[in-house]
């Protein structure tokens, strides 16, 4: 047996409900992770998800922007969430689900993208994200990451030359620049992460979760990034089943630019 948990950056869970509920009749995750959901908690559909059998639901939105949401089959023993830089942006909740009588820890982030210049100096919204990350790096470790646990949602990060379409084109392109790829793998070494992703995709081969709107045919043109991630605590290591990443999703009618992945763990 297995528990399956996914992850998406919806870019409006109202605005997209229909292909939620779609995703989740098809494909049946025991746990799905949403970000940028773009609404206060309480106009969170959160009807919707009851009727599929998601009961258990953990939301920190806000107006318009941002925000994230986790809604379950199984039962949360405890729900927290944190803001980062100083600011309270909804871009954080962790639930704690049981797992073979234990506490098991589930993060769901959404890492700020940035802006469009990856200069901190003259980017507020660089600056913003970089600091982000320090704040993570510090947090997640120690106790934080002893015990089983795992971290997924839009990290609006590519880290690897795989990860891009064009690693030599998107140097000095914000989610690919050395310094925001240097600080995401710093703040996944800091607590021992392991990339369930490319556990299962070799390194050297591509694996893309995000592709522009501005692309006319994202499916010829195929110029994505691996933005959206999974990670997991060396306790799950061994219990990763697999990871499938629902490409087909962007061709979706009015979908987001992200799709889904499902994670799979042995039970």
């Amino acid at each position: 047996m297995t528990i399956s948990i996914a992850t998406w950056n919806i870019n409006s869970v109202r605005l997209r409900i229909d292909l939620v509920t779609a995703f989740l009749e098809a494909h049946r995750p025991d746990v799905l992770c949403l970000q940028e959901i773009k609404c206060i908690e309480d106009n969170f559909p959160s009807g919707a998800f009851r009727k599929l059998g998601y009961v258990h639901q953990a939301v920190h939105g806000q107006k318009g922007y941002h925000g994230v949401a986790t809604v379950s089959r199984k039962p949360f023993i405890e729900t927290k969430r944190r803001g980062f830089f100083g600011k309270e942006d909804a871009r954080h909740i962790s639930v704690t689900l049981t797992d073979r009588d234990l506490p098991i820890t589930l993060h769901n982030f959404y890492i700020p993208a940035g802006g469009d210049e990856p200069d901190p100096a003259i980017n507020e919204k660089f600056a913003h994200k970089l600091g982000f990350l320090e704040e993570m790096k510090t947090w997640l470790t120690g106790a934080e990451t002893s015990g089983p646990a795992i971290l997924v949602g839009d990290l609006n990060i590519a880290p690897y030359e795989n990860d891009v379409w064009s690693h030599k084109q998107l140097l000095n392109v914000v989610s690919h620049t050395p310094v925001e790829t240097k600080l995401l793998e710093e703040v996944r070494e800091a607590g021992g992460w392991i990339d369930a992703m490319r556990q299962f995709v070799p390194m050297d081969e591509k694996l893309y979760t995000w592709w522009s709107y501005r692309a006319k045919d994202w499916e010829t043109s195929n110029r994505g990034r691996r933005l959206d991630h999974v990670w997991v605590t060396p306790p799950l290591r061994a219990r990763l089943q697999g990871i499938e990443v629902i490409s087909e999703a962007r061709g979706w009618n009015k979908p987001s630019d992200h799709v889904p992945v499902i994670a799979r763990l042995a039970v």
